[in-house]
C-alpha cells in the first residue's frame, strides 16, 4: 500500500463495496500489474452526503446517520483494506508488486467515480455487475446501474467485471 503520491503512471480506479465478488478486485489488482499502473480502490458510502471535496484525501462528509457513522465507516476501512490486500496478495509472482490507496467517497457512486476519475486523471474506471438476489435488483432499479451511469456520463473507459458465478450456483 502508499499514499495517494503515486509516481509514474496514473492509477487506475476502482470502485469496492463490502461483500463484492472478488473477481472484480482480483480482475483490477492484475490488470494493475500488467500495465505497471498503482491501483486506487474506491468506496463510495451512499449514506453520506458531501460537504467539501479535497482531492488530496478523503472527501469530508456527513453522515445521514451520524451516530454509528465513525464506528461503522472504520469497520469498513478496516474490512476493505483486509480485503484488497488479499486480492493484491493473488496477484501472480511474474508481475511487478501493485501499489494501492484506499478512498472513502460519499454520495452517488457513479458520480463519486467519475469525480475521482477526473482528479487522478485515471486512464480506466472498473466496476463490478450488481450482486444477484431481490434486494440487490431493487437497489439497482432505485439508483440505477454505476457502469451504465458511467458508460453514459463520462469520458473515462469503463471496464465492468461480470460476476462469474453460473446463475444455477449459490455463493459460497
Amino acid at each position: 500500500m502508499t499514499s495517494e503520491g503515486f509516481s509514474g503512471t496514473a492509477p487506475l480506479l476502482v470502485g469496492i463495496m463490502p461483500k463484492q465478488h472478488p473477481e472484480v478486485l482480483h480482475t483490477a489488482a492484475t490488470l494493475a500489474a500488467q500495465l505497471g499502473a498503482p491501483l486506487v480502490c474506491a468506496y463510495v458510502d451512499e449514506a453520506s452526503y458531501l460537504v467539501d471535496w479535497d482531492p488530496a484525501r478523503s472527501a469530508h462528509r456527513l453522515s445521514l446517520h451520524p451516530d454509528a457513522d465513525d464506528e461503522d465507516i472504520r469497520a469498513r476501512t478496516v474490512e476493505l483494506r483486509e480485503v484488497i490486500e488479499t486480492a493484491v496478495a493473488k496477484v501472480p509472482a511474474a508481475a511487478k508488486p501493485v501499489e494501492w490507496s484506499l478512498r472513502t467517497l460519499t454520495g452517488s457512486s457513479g458520480r463519486a467515480l467519475a469525480q475521482l476519475a477526473a482528479e487522478l486523471d485515471a486512464p480506466m474506471i472498473i466496476v463490478g455487475t450488481p450482486e444477484r438476489g431481490f434486494s440487490h435488483r431493487l437497489a439497482e432499479a432505485l439508483s440505477g446501474s454505476v457502469g451504465a451511469w458511467l458508460s453514459h456520463h463520462q469520458s473515462k473507459p469503463v471496464l465492468v467485471v461480470p460476476y462469474r458465478m453460473p446463475a444455477h450456483e449459490d455463493r459460497p
